[in-house]
């Protein structure tokens, strides 16, 4: 599913604090964009998030301009700025539509996502008890959305294609972040998406307030921290470490969500969010097992 760490290059408590530092700012992005609610259209705050956010690149310069970017890369990059497009442009419009415990719940499943993206078009296999998880994750789903015992809003129906969008994206910056570096990755998506964002905001605009502005500029903020704490994880160490820590968000956004916003703690929420993240921590640490039970090749002298 993914590139491997090498074991010496391993450091599990620098992923596990990552991934938090990732979770954390990714709970802040959807606080802030709820907060923001529908002063500004989805598609132009998803913009004008990006748009700002290209200052906190400017540091990264010298590594883009060390760094010796292929025609391969450049198409990665692209195929993942267009992936990354659609998820942002679903998510921004879900944001005003459901709670911020329903978003993160369903962020889970990108990496059941990942899983069968990689069996489909990496050729990696899918034992059975990869198959049982990704049975659990996606009945956590239906527990989450329980369709039939209510209506579903179409703020629901846009984190599917968030989360379809977010796995293929995450599943190529795993990828480019081993041969270019995280700032290589962040900086190009940082890039892309806004070049791609700039149709879709143009046929919404509404002048915004500057209050407005200063508000996409924390989302910016947020958003580029995560994703570089992401990478980071990513390359501290493997999933098996890092993602059970992002149940945490869920516990994070559900506060957010009752202190800031008055959204009731849907417990059916919690329990499908656990079922989605015990499937993917079990599909990790699955991962992890075999990767550690393949033979170590010895070197002998000649």
């Amino acid at each position: 599913m993914s590139h491997a760490v090498p074991v010496n290059d391993q450091r599990p408590l620098a992923g596990v604090l990552w991934m938090m530092v990732t979770g954390l700012c990714f709970v802040g992005v959807q606080a802030t964009v709820k907060y923001l609610g529908p002063r500004v259209p989805a598609a132009e705050a998803a913009f004008l998030r990006y748009l700002l956010g290209l200052v906190f690149i400017v540091p990264m310069i010298p590594a883009l301009r060390r760094a010796h970017v292929s025609r391969r890369a450049w198409g990665m990059f692209a195929i993942r700025g267009a992936f990354q497009t659609i998820g942002v442009l679903c998510w921004f419009y879900a944001m005003t539509r459901i709670t911020l415990a329903e978003v993160t719940a369903m962020n889970y499943l990108n990496p059941i996502y990942i899983t069968l993206g990689a069996a489909v078009f990496l050729g990696e296999p899918l034992a059975a008890r990869r198959l049982v998880a990704i049975g659990v994750a996606f009945a956590g789903a239906l527990v989450i959305l329980r369709p039939g015992m209510r209506a579903l809003d179409s703020g629901h129906i846009a984190m599917v294609f968030t989360a379809l969008g977010f796995a293929a994206s995450y599943l190529i910056a795993k990828r480019m972040a081993g041969e270019l570096g995280p700032q290589v990755v962040v900086a190009m998506l940082s890039g892309m998406v806004t070049i791609a964002l700039a149709p879709f905001a143009a046929a919404v605009w509404v002048t915004p307030s500057w209050a407005d502005l200063g508000w996409l500029f924390v989302v910016a903020a947020f958003a580029t921290g995560g994703h570089y704490a992401m990478t980071l994880a990513f390359q501290a160490a493997p999933m098996a470490v890092s993602q059970p820590v992002a149940f945490l968000q869920l516990v994070w956004a559900s506060l957010l969500g009752v202190v800031f916003f008055a959204e009731p703690v849907d417990g059916w929420v919690v329990i499908g969010g656990g079922m989605i993240m015990a499937a993917v921590s079990f599909i990790a640490w699955r991962e992890a097992r075999l990767r550690a039970a393949q033979p170590t090749p010895t070197v002998t002298g000649g």
